[in-house]
């Protein structure tokens, strides 16, 4: 729904200083449409994006909920370096329609491993209704909803450049709240009430 608008993660990143178009990759899962990897340009952190067909929005929760957990990991080799992907980097993120609000998962959740995870929840009301699976994971919330939001990739883009230089949950937080707001224009009061981090 978001991919390839002008806020996309697609379409934001590519335009963004920050960061570097490395390539297109091949996905073995038939569900994902795109798969994109990005760098950033001053440090060694990538970010693989996936754009999931919406009508499998579902299974995209469930992949996203498991690899939070430390479940299925993906190696991807990029100019002869390994990269982790799936259920092994330190920083997870969806973006996009909260399907939650239309179904309820019978999945078993539980940490994988004792790593530290964070993840970013971009969707609407999703501290509520990402909660109750999020708690079984073992990932730290890092930046998450209260009420309705527009999930775009500048409140994303943000957050994890704040992640980079290892600032606190509160300040990466902060950034996300200062994105939404010079793009909604919705006041900053109202931008730290929508975004918060922790349980």
């Amino acid at each position: 729904m978001y991919w390839g608008a002008l806020y996309g993660v697609k379409t934001h990143f590519k335009k963004s200083k920050g960061w570097t178009f490395v390539k297109t990759i091949p996905s073995s899962n038939s569900k994902i449409l795109e798969r994109i990897l990005f760098k950033h340009k001053t440090s060694n952190t990538y970010l693989l994006a996936d754009a999931y067909d919406g009508k499998y929005i579902k299974q995209t929760t469930i992949d996203f909920l498991q690899a939070s957990s430390g479940a299925n990991p993906e190696e991807i080799t990029v100019n002869k370096q390994k990269l982790s992907f799936g259920g092994n980097p330190n920083l997870l993120a969806y973006v996009g329609h909260d399907g939650l609000m239309e179904f309820n998962l019978d999945i078993q959740l539980k940490p994988k491993n004792k790593e530290k995870r964070d993840a970013i929840m971009l969707a609407c009301i999703s501290k509520d209704y990402f909660k109750p699976y999020i708690e079984k994971t073992g990932v730290n919330p890092l930046v998450w909803s209260t009420g309705l939001m527009s999930p775009e990739a500048y409140t994303l883009q943000w957050a994890i450049d704040g992640w980079i230089l290892n600032e606190s949950n509160a300040e990466i937080r902060e950034r996300a709240a200062k994105a939404y707001h010079t793009y909604q224009k919705c006041g900053m009061r109202g931008a730290r009430r929508l975004l918060v981090t922790g349980y």
